[in-house]
């Protein structure tokens, strides 16, 4: 890699294959403004002009802090080998261009040596690598002063640079996915995210969809962070995602994490209006992240583009904190003031979102030019994500069980409610049959028996002899319709109340009278009937509905099929009462529109079966009779 020989002279950076050391403190570093001339002669200039410093770090970050200034970076070197060796100059953050100048011995004029640019992915830069890497030669034990000059518009210098040999490169890039533990970091990033999708699919919980937002977002910056987006993602999406920026989508992080936040502590319950504050401030994140690709085209065609690009990232920076800071005291003010619920949540939220405020912050300080901390590869919010994907996992995981319970409690609560709602449904109902057979029994059948009574009395007998033939022809046919009205009245006397009001007969003995008083008819089909005994033992709501069932299809059968024989069947089962009606009559296609495939009738059965749990099966085909079977879970 890169090093120096000791003694070495403080100015110049040996190079040779080893990394010997600390090298950081021989790069000098100068920002000048975008307005001034971009040339190798003005880097020379700023040089005699005194404009230049070292770099405090001796590990070669430069952290300059926001600005909106053109960097120069210059370094003495001397090619220590005993041949002429290709060597790269390497930077390790996102630039929008670099390009480098060499001064041979240093002396006379700049030659630019090549440039590059993070704008396109790695495969399409002069130097195919992750990092941004100008290379250049230098014959055996020749000496050079290089100067960079490189632009980034976003403003956040932290800028780790270095240099070696071409070698030393490719071998460190070959291990450095192994080295900064993204193999695994990533794969415990994506699996979060698929974790919480699959929550969202069981519970259609939106807390699980912020989540996996907030996992992408951050996993994304953090790619862009380390250029590994530029090794992984094609160039229409690299190139998208860098318009968009790479704080802009740590920001739509931030924003989704507010929203979990909010979510999990149940913050519209008791807090309505904090959580409508914390809403507004998500959404102010998100949009000025969304629009700054926008805000960013119009700040750089305008007269005063350093001035507006300023403004720009300084804006976003302040919602960065402010979304980070104000989590943090959303959650404080509910540990505080909260009801006992909240607190434990808040406890238990504020254990995970701990990791997220080191993390985050530490970074953004960083860029920020007041400390540098680095101590763990790739960087802390990479492991300060890991630690919170799996403590937060672990908070939604039990959230979910909650969430589970607190549905299962909730669906029979519903359907205790619905239980109940149906029970005093059937009981208005039966209530009201029996006081519609009352009538039928005490009322209109007394009276059409005294009619048809006096219909066959002896005075309208003679009065009929001494009549004309047509009379008593008409007689005949109004004496006929009397005895079956008289029929009917009794018929459905007897669906609406099994026996006489007040009295429950069991089944098997209800559905006997049932049959024969449907039998009573002049015309009409022959029904059979068969009644298991063991019916009359099932749960007396059971039989009430069994019987209700039964008179519906015989009434179907006998009305509209047209049938010549109905065979009724009952039989108990250990689990279920199976009712069977059969008859030979007109049919119908069960698939065909309602009007069709059957009327009230038949969907009034199935909604009384539906009602108890039970299952109706329709067998039928137009002229080939219909066979309709219900079970009743007992």
């Amino acid at each position: 890699m890169v090093g120096h020989c000791a003694p070495a002279p403080v100015d110049t950076l040996h190079l040779n294959y080893e990394d010997s050391g600390q090298f950081g403190h021989y790069f000098s570093y100068c920002f000048d403004p975008l307005a001034r001339p971009a040339t190798g002669a003005r880097a020379t200039a700023l040089w005699a002009a005194g404009r230049y410093a070292r770099i405090p770090l001796a590990n070669g970050v430069l952290q300059g802090g926001y600005r909106q200034d053109r960097l120069w970076l210059r370094v003495a070197v001397v090619n220590t080998l005993p041949q002429r060796t290709h060597f790269v100059w390497s930077l390790y953050q996102f630039v929008d261009s670099a390009t480098l100048y060499i001064q041979p011995e240093g002396q006379g004029p700049l030659r630019a040596a090549g440039g590059a640019s993070s704008r396109v992915v790695a495969a399409d830069r002069p130097f195919p690598a992750r990092a941004v890497c100008l290379p250049f030669w230098l014959d055996a034990h020749a000496r050079a002063v290089l100067y960079l000059r490189v632009e980034n518009h976003t403003g956040a210098w932290c800028l780790p640079t270095d240099m070696s040999t071409t070698e030393g490169f490719l071998r460190f890039e070959t291990t450095y996915f192994a080295y900064k533990h993204w193999a695994w970091l990533l794969g415990l990033y994506m699996g979060s995210a698929l974790f919480n999708l699959v929550f969202y699919a069981l519970l259609r919980d939106r807390i699980h969809l912020w989540y996996a937002a907030y996992v992408v977002c951050i996993t994304w910056f953090l790619l862009m962070e380390d250029s590994v987006d530029a090794l992984l993602l094609p160039q229409s999406v690299y190139g998208l995602s860098w318009q968009l920026g790479q704080f802009s989508l740590l920001l739509l992080a931030l924003a989704a994490e507010l929203r979990i936040l909010a979510g999990f502590v149940r913050l519209r319950r008791g807090w309505p209006r904090l959580h409508t504050l914390g809403q507004w401030l998500s959404a102010v994140g998100a949009g000025y992240a969304l629009a700054y690709p926008a805000l960013y085209a119009l700040a750089w065609r305008s007269g005063h583009a350093a001035t507006a690009l300023a403004m720009l990232n300084t804006g976003r920076l302040v919602l960065l904190w402010a979304l980070l800071l104000g989590g943090a005291a959303l959650l404080a003010m509910v540990l505080a003031q909260g009801r006992a619920s909240q607190r434990r949540l808040a406890t238990l939220y504020a254990s995970t979102y701990a990791f997220l405020l080191f993390g985050a912050a530490e970074l953004l300080l960083d860029y920020s030019g007041l400390v540098y901390v680095h101590l763990v590869e790739p960087n802390s919010l990479a492991w300060s994500l890991a630690l919170e994907l799996l403590s937060l996992s672990v908070l939604l995981t039990w959230r979910f069980r909650q969430a589970q319970r607190r549905n299962g409690t909730l669906r029979q609560s519903r359907f205790r409610e619905r239980e109940a709602a149906g029970l005093h449904l059937i009981t208005a109902q039966e209530a009201e049959r029996e006081a519609l057979a009352r009538e039928l029994h005490d009322a209109l059948a007394p009276g059409l028996t005294a009619l048809h009574l006096a219909w066959q009395g002896r005075q309208v007998r003679h009065a009929l002899a001494e009549a004309a033939p047509v009379l008593a022809e008409t007689h005949q046919q109004t004496e006929a319709l009397l005895r079956q009205l008289r029929h009917d009245v009794r018929a459905l006397s007897q669906v609406l109340l099994p026996a006489g009001p007040g009295e429950q007969p069991p089944l098997p003995e209800a559905l006997n009278l049932l049959v024969e008083t449907l039998s009573l008819a002049d015309a009409g089909p022959r029904v059979s009937s068969y009644c298991d005994p063991a019916a009359a033992d099932v749960p007396i709501p059971v039989q009430l509905a069994a019987y209700r069932i039964v008179a519906e299809l015989l009434h179907n059968a006998l009305r509209h099929a047209h049938a010549r024989h109905v065979n009724l069947e009952v039989r108990r089962l250990p689990a279920s009462l199976r009712l069977s009606v059969e008859d030979d009559g007109r049919g119908f296609d069960p698939q065909a529109p309602p009007p069709q495939r059957g009327g009230l009738g038949l969907r009034g059965v199935q909604a009384r079966a539906g009602y108890l749990r039970g299952a109706v099966l329709v067998s039928s085909r137009p002229g080939q009779g219909t066979v309709v079977t219900v079970e009743l879970p007992i």
